[in-house]
């Protein structure tokens, strides 16, 4: 793990040092304006929080990471598609990932324990953004999104990548069905499963999305190591809210965007 991350007062944004060039920030929850279950910082517009209340926590984020820039964020789906961004969308594309060399458009990906990742080439000053949940990640979301960049003239010996916070190894319980899926693309994803209590395992999805980039040939890669499970006070997460029996659950953002 790298040293010098920092995280502003008020909002929960932590920077990695590998993205310096690009404004961009992994988002908690604080500093929101939601109540209840979805209190602090909440990010869904898929949620059934109010929805003046979760624009507000969009306007938020924006400012805190770029100010006067769009916001642009996808319907995600927990697929590998890749949306390329060249201006203000006046619908979220049906869409995990998203790049882009244009100034002033901050992508925006939400999770709740998926993994989210953040892509900078600061020599060809392309970005971009993933949503990684099992299904996306296992499909090939992040090599996507760097073909994508080198579409923009990225080259991956420049392309650096920061891995948000997502549900930790410890917190990922899977049975023996998930597992087999993993080992059917490729037996060597076996080492990404401890055992766990009988016909279960807990997944590092984490390290299994940092072992795809870094098969992609990424050698620049930043693995925060936040459990959005464990740490109830600064993310949301579905799998917690599951396991209460909660009627929803909040989302948090991640963000990149390049400055003028």
């Amino acid at each position: 793990m790298l040293p010098s991350r920092c995280t502003k007062a008020l909002l929960d944004i932590t920077t990695s040092p590998l993205l310096d060039g690009a404004k961009h920030g992994f988002l908690g929850r604080a500093g929101g304006v939601s109540e209840g279950i979805y209190a602090g910082l909440n990010i869904g517009l898929g949620s059934d929080d109010d929805r003046e209340i979760i624009i507000e926590n969009r306007r938020r984020a924006r400012e805190g990471v770029l100010s006067g820039s769009e916001l642009v964020t996808g319907y995600q789906v927990h697929g590998a598609d890749v949306v390329t961004v060249t201006g203000p969308l006046e619908k979220r594309p049906e869409a995990d990932a998203m790049v882009t060399d244009r100034p002033n458009l901050l992508l925006g990906i939400l999770t709740a324990d998926c993994v989210p990742v953040l892509f900078y080439d600061p020599q060809a000053h392309v970005i971009g953004a993933a949503h990684a949940g099992w299904k996306g990640a296992l499909a090939g979301v992040t090599d996507n999104v760097l073909t994508a960049m080198e579409a923009l003239g990225a080259d991956r010996e420049n392309i650096a990548c920061a891995i948000g916070p997502c549900i930790g190894q410890a917190s990922y319980e899977v049975d023996a069905a998930f597992r087999a899926r993993f080992l059917e693309a490729d037996d060597a994803n076996d080492r990404f499963f401890a055992a766990g209590k009988p016909n279960y395992f807990q997944f590092d999805i984490e390290d299994y999305v940092a072992a795809r980039l870094r098969a992609a040939d990424i050698a620049k890669i930043d693995k925060l190591s936040l459990d959005t499970y464990a740490h109830e006070d600064r993310y949301f997460s579905y799998r917690r809210s599951c396991h209460r029996d909660e009627a929803g659950y909040g989302r948090q953002i991640s963000l990149i965007g390049l400055a003028d």
